[in-house]
């Protein structure tokens, strides 16, 4: 497969990753925001600008914080490359430069979820309905990823879309759960109490895992049962380790025989999830933890540019 299109499927698979984890994070900040004991409303919504992907100008275009400016910023503004309406463009311009590479059905899903959010402004977007707007979010990347499972061949250029989606979703599974302890509650005395409860509740949701949760813990929300769950369960969807099983089993596919760099970053980072144990995490500390995971996820991506794609990172990113 030549890099130019194996590079323009790994970035299609990793702005519409971040399009629905953005929209997650807005949701969910959105529904913390309308409970009774949640009595500024900013304060919700502010932790998403330390995870969600942008170019740092919240600042130089808005000056002042508020909620209403943040979800501007995040959701729709075209000068900000991280927003949902740029991310969506970006995944539907690299799909276009591959249309022969991908079927046809995973062309007009993508194509027609760009068509309908083109000239959303603000104006717009309060019609629709914050709720709904993030909800059809969500929902058009779950169609968009059954859509690819079901219509591609699985070949070499499917393989690298799921590399895009997995390394990006490991990345804010990671973010998440690190702000969560560093800054949605930097003040230990919160923590167990009734806004602690619904706040790790509302992590839970934002990763798709509350039900998840419940059936596997049977119990109410503790927080290194949370990072347990997120960090080294196998069979959850968004942990750090399924992630990086998927990531693996892509690289052995793609790889063969080949000793790649990327595949001996990706096997060290993946033992450390199939073999540690949470104790061992937070005796590190859950901050330092992420923080090194985050580091390797990111090298990851870097060197696979190196091995298989065409050009540095930052210049993919901005594609």
């Amino acid at each position: 497969m030549l890099s130019r299109t194996a590079e323009n499927l790994f970035w299609m698979a990793r702005n519409m990753e971040r399009a629905e984890n953005t929209a997650r994070m807005l949701d969910v900040s959105f529904r913390m925001s309308l409970l009774p004991s949640s009595r500024d409303k900013q304060a919700q919504f502010e932790p998403i600008l330390s995870i969600a992907p942008g170019d740092g100008r919240f600042d130089e275009l808005y000056g002042m914080l508020s909620h209403e400016n943040i979800i501007r910023y995040v959701a729709l503004d075209p000068e900000n490359a991280g927003s949902i309406c740029s991310l969506i463009k970006n995944a539907r311009e690299n799909a276009r430069a591959q249309r022969s590479a991908i079927s046809s059905e995973a062309w007009e899903r993508l194509n027609s979820t760009w068509l309908q959010v083109q000239n959303l402004d603000y104006e717009g977007l309060m019609r629709w309905g914050y709720r709904d707007f993030f909800d059809w979010v969500k929902e058009r990347s779950h169609l968009f990823r059954g859509v690819v499972f079901g219509t591609m061949l699985h070949d070499d250029g499917f393989r690298f879309i799921r590399l895009g989606t997995f390394i990006e979703r490991a990345d804010n599974t990671a973010r998440i759960l690190d702000v969560k302890y560093h800054v949605l509650l930097p003040d230990t005395e919160q923590v167990g109490g009734v806004v602690d409860y619904y706040q790790w509740g509302a992590l839970l949701r934002s990763v798709g895992a509350f039900r998840a949760y419940r059936r596997v813990y049977h119990d109410t929300v503790y927080p290194w049962r949370i990072a347990e769950l997120l960090i080294l369960r196998e069979d959850m969807p968004r942990s750090l380790h399924h992630c990086y099983e998927v990531v693996i089993h892509t690289l052995d596919e793609l790889a063969g025989k080949k000793q790649l760099e990327c595949r001996r970053i990706a096997g060290q980072t993946y033992a450390q999830l199939r073999y540690g144990r949470i104790d061992s995490v937070f005796k590190e500390g859950l901050h330092e933890f992420l923080t090194d995971f985050i580091a390797r996820n990111n090298a990851l991506g870097v060197q696979l540019q190196e091995d298989f794609l065409m050009r540095p990172l930052a210049m993919a990113g901005a594609a």
